[in-house]
């Protein structure tokens, strides 16, 4: 009985180190390129739960500053006496706005005590604590508040002689995302 051994040697033979080699090296550049093409639609798919809860953040900011007073000036309980009105004093000018002295968040007592508001990596609730810093990691917060009495969204310049004080705030808050996307929530303050 005689073996033809070049035909067991063809059957038994397996890849050779240059095979694997080349092998490895496309499976390397199509995982690399699969990679590419997924990682952009993960990343949009977070944008979405980003921009939700910057929503719900900026609301929840906004609602927080609007249940406050129109001035300093104006009566804190209701609106019987309005700043700017006949025998009232005056409205917080554009270059006062922001807190008084001594004034922290949770004393704030009218909507311009929030102008310059900027809470960058923690974000703080209303009585000034860290309680919301674990919900809203990598989020920032800018708040601004200006005089806009002919509501043209345009803040009117912050000097003495503006007399745009009266009628309107205009209240914007910026809510930036961990992805760097920024999200302006804005609304206005009548003095009532």
């Amino acid at each position: 009985m005689r073996y033809n051994y070049s035909k067991l040697k063809r059957i038994n033979s397996g890849f050779t180190l240059i095979e694997t080699v080349v092998g490895i090296v496309v499976l390397a550049i199509s995982f690399s390129v699969i990679t590419t093409l997924i990682y952009p639609i993960v990343e949009q798919s977070a944008d979405q739960l980003h921009q939700v809860k910057a929503a719900e953040l900026g609301q929840s900011m906004l609602n927080e500053i609007q249940n406050k007073a129109f001035d300093e000036n104006s009566d804190k309980t209701g609106g019987v006496i309005r700043c700017g009105e006949v025998s009232a004093p005056i409205c917080t000018l554009n270059n006062s706005l922001g807190s008084d002295i001594g004034e922290s968040r949770e004393s704030y007592d009218d909507v311009d005590d929030y102008d310059d508001i900027n809470h960058g990596d923690e974000i703080q609730g209303s009585l000034n604590d860290n309680s919301l810093a674990d919900l809203y990691v990598g989020y920032s917060v800018d708040v601004s508040v200006c005089n806009d009495g002919d509501y043209d969204g345009v803040c009117s310049a912050k000097v003495i002689s503006n007399t745009d004080n009266s009628t309107a705030k205009l209240i914007t808050v910026t809510i930036r995302t961990p992805t760097g996307f920024d999200i302006q929530f804005s609304t206005y303050r009548a003095n009532f």
